[in-house]
């Protein structure tokens, strides 16, 4: 048996097939998800899911959302959500780079938030580059 996952973004459907298992960051820890799953609404954080579909796992850089799951059925709302594969290794390496710079000279609150949000962003980008 397998569940369906859809993961969408306000602009696309990042995801949408059959999956065999579903392990992502919730606020409260880590969750993994088979089919027959028990009816659940939760928070994502930004990180790494890791999908196991056609005897493979792949991953995607997610970055925070809700997930319901319901008569196998597992609908996420992001954001923003890239495939592994989507990810260019180059650029995320600059990114992260840039990014961890920025973090690391923020000043004022609300420049020390942006900054470690988009440090988070890059990370979870390289992380599911690393992951795949």
């Amino acid at each position: 048996m397998v569940s369906n996952l859809r993961v969408m973004a306000p602009n696309r459907i990042v995801w949408n097939s059959e999956v065999w298992e579903i392990v992502s960051s919730t606020n409260s820890g880590q969750i993994g998800i088979l089919p027959n799953h028990a009816p659940l609404l939760t928070a994502l954080d930004m990180g790494v899911p890791r999908i196991r579909h056609d005897g493979q796992w792949s991953t995607m850089a997610l970055m925070g959302g809700f997930a319901m799951i319901d008569n196998n059925q597992v609908t996420i709302l992001v954001n923003e959500a890239e495939r592994a594969t989507e990810i260019d290794p180059d650029e995320a390496r600059k990114s992260f780079q840039t990014a961890q710079a920025n973090s690391a000279k923020a000043e004022g609150k609300k420049r020390v938030i942006e900054a470690n949000l988009a440090f988070k962003r890059a990370k979870a980008r390289l992380e599911a580059l690393n992951a795949s």
